[in-house]
């Protein structure tokens, strides 16, 4: 009892919120606005302007997401042996200039050639920005550091989609929102150049390569589990715009429902952050599943408004639970000399299903349409809620690192 009051008081008087994890919470939430500003657009973009098909969309837009699958593996590799300040700063401004294909692509394959290029650099800061929020958070507050963490990407995540759109209503050109886009990402290269991050050691030829070098290998069910969640989130991100003016008739209320989404992770981060300083990291991914998939059933077996923004805010509730749950669970099981691959770990799986869910959703709704997408989201949803139950806690739990 006197121990765990300990560490509890340690745990509330040590400093969270420093300059520097600021700083990192700043990156990653403009780099992922510059991202998600243009996501929902996308699909309606290359409809218009390139007479694209619906398969044809979601190959191109998948393309973006395997790039940084292929590439995040040796991220971790990469962040865990060399200067992650330096590693940071080169991903983020190719992530940046990049925008620039963007606005010069005239043609259907040289936007397909970028936007699927744009994912390397994409994948990489990624994985170094979030080793380095790790980096500058106290040890007896880094699980409560990551959760907030978190917030960072999925509050950007829904947001900026409600932004993308209000600016193309209000200025009805895409290439001004490339252009947007570019300036925030920017803007992200100039913040993350003032964190000053902690010395830490590099441990050069500390053994042979091995697979657990660029992948957490003592994690792999939990990647399989969270790739099966990205998967819902690849295809409602992509596809929401143009499901809600197809098959719903909503034309203007696609960016409310991304401001309740939001509400809903903001929400959950504040209501879970107690959970999290106390390490009830199942708790948290569970509850979050479960409102998730609830939110996913109102979606596509309720064809009506109010179930329609109800189930952003479910939604919304369970990814800000589920999301930072995940990213504990990885590190949790990781050396300390692998929160880098830990990180790339996490975002691999996320990708693989995010790509799975552009791709598979892409050619679902050119045979059947885009309800039959989002019922195969939700039942996608229900076997990784299954899954997570039946053997990724017991997983997590005998595999949880004791130091």
């Amino acid at each position: 009892m006197t121990k765990e009051k300990t560490s509890e008081t340690v745990a509330t008087t040590e400093r969270l919120w420093n300059a520097n994890y600021i700083k990192v919470m700043t990156t990653n939430f403009l780099l992922y606005f510059a991202f998600y500003l243009l996501t929902p657009l996308l699909p309606l973009y290359l409809s218009e302007e390139f007479g694209a098909t619906k398969d044809v969309i979601g190959t191109v837009l998948s393309g973006y997401t395997v790039a940084a699958l292929i590439v995040r593996p040796f991220c971790g590799y990469v962040v865990d042996s060399f200067s992650r300040k330096k590693v940071l700063m080169v991903c983020l401004t190719l992530f940046f200039v990049y925008f620039a294909g963007y606005i010069a692509a005239g043609t259907l394959l040289m936007f397909a050639i970028c936007r699927t290029i744009h994912g390397a650099p994409f994948g990489a800061v990624t994985v170094a920005n979030s080793t380095c929020a790790i980096d500058v958070l106290p040890a007896a507050r880094r699980n409560e550091g990551i959760g907030l963490y978190g917030l960072s990407n999925n509050f950007a995540m829904a947001i900026a989609p409600s932004v993308g759109i209000w600016l193309h209503d209000g200025m009805g050109s895409y290439g001004a929102l490339f252009w947007i886009a570019l300036g925030v990402a920017g803007l992200s290269v100039v913040v993350a150049s003032t964190v000053n991050l902690p010395e830490k050691e590099i441990i050069r030829n500390k053994s042979k390569i091995s697979l657990d070098r660029f992948f957490l290998t003592r994690a792999w069910l939990l990647a399989i589990n969270i790739a099966m969640f990205g998967f819902c989130w690849g295809a409602l991100s992509n596809y929401l715009a143009i499901y809600s003016k197809e098959a719903l008739g909503i034309t203007g209320g696609t960016g409310t429902y991304f401001a309740i989404l939001s509400t809903g992770l903001f929400l959950s981060r504040l209501q879970g952050q107690k959970s999290l300083r106390e390490g009830k990291l199942t708790n948290n991914a569970a509850e979050g599943m479960c409102l998730s998939l609830v939110g996913f059933i109102l979606f596509v077996a309720v064809p009506h408004p109010v179930a329609y923004y109800l189930s952003a805010l479910m939604i919304g509730l369970g990814n800000g639970h589920l999301y930072p749950a995940f990213l504990n669970m990885f590190v949790a099981v990781a050396r300390h000399d692998q929160r880098g691959t830990a990180n790339s770990s996490i975002l691999t799986g996320w990708d693989l299903g995010f790509g799975f869910g552009c791709l598979l959703g892409g050619v679902v709704a050119e045979h059947w349409g885009y309800a039959a997408t989002f019922w195969m989201v939700t039942a996608e949803n229900a076997i990784g809620v299954m899954l997570f139950f039946l053997a990724t806690r017991q997983f997590f739990v005998a595999r949880k690192r004791k130091d």
